[in-house]
């Protein structure tokens, strides 16, 4: 069962997808202590000032200032967040891009659009240290 009180952090640069999840975390899940951003901007501090902090990060990979990946770094290089689990939800997921993601050292992928259904249960088995590589078919 998820922890109502974890703490999710979620940079999305498109509305709809900001207000799905916002939907998600909120009306499904009953989460609390989230936090969606529409860009990355100041990202990092917004996650370190975070109370409780971030137990999971959801990153678009086509945000601005810093992508996916860049944000990726930032936060790998900071201590506080070096096992945090980092997945990357993206709507490019060819076999070529998923490997990309893999090798810069997220944990998992998820494909856009989310899927309602899954997510919650995907969620859950993220933190309980599962990599997740879900593409649609």
């Amino acid at each position: 069962m998820l922890d109502k009180n974890l703490s999710i952090l979620y940079v999305e640069d498109d509305p709809g997808s900001r207000k799905v999840m916002r939907l998600m975390l909120q009306g499904v899940m009953a989460l609390t202590h989230y936090l969606i951003l529409e860009d990355s901007a100041d990202f990092l501090s917004r996650a370190q000032a975070m109370t409780p902090p971030p137990a999971l990060f959801l990153l678009d990979i086509h945000v601005d200032p810093y992508d996916g990946f860049q944000m990726l770094t930032m936060l790998r290089e900071t201590p506080a967040f070096q096992s945090t689990p980092i997945i990357a939800l993206t709507a490019s997921v060819m076999n070529e891009e998923i490997q990309q993601l893999r090798d810069a050292g997220f944990n998992g992928v998820i494909a856009k659009p989310i899927d309602p259904d899954t997510f919650p249960g995907m969620i859950e088995r993220i933190l309980d240290g599962e990599t997740i590589w879900t593409v649609l078919k």
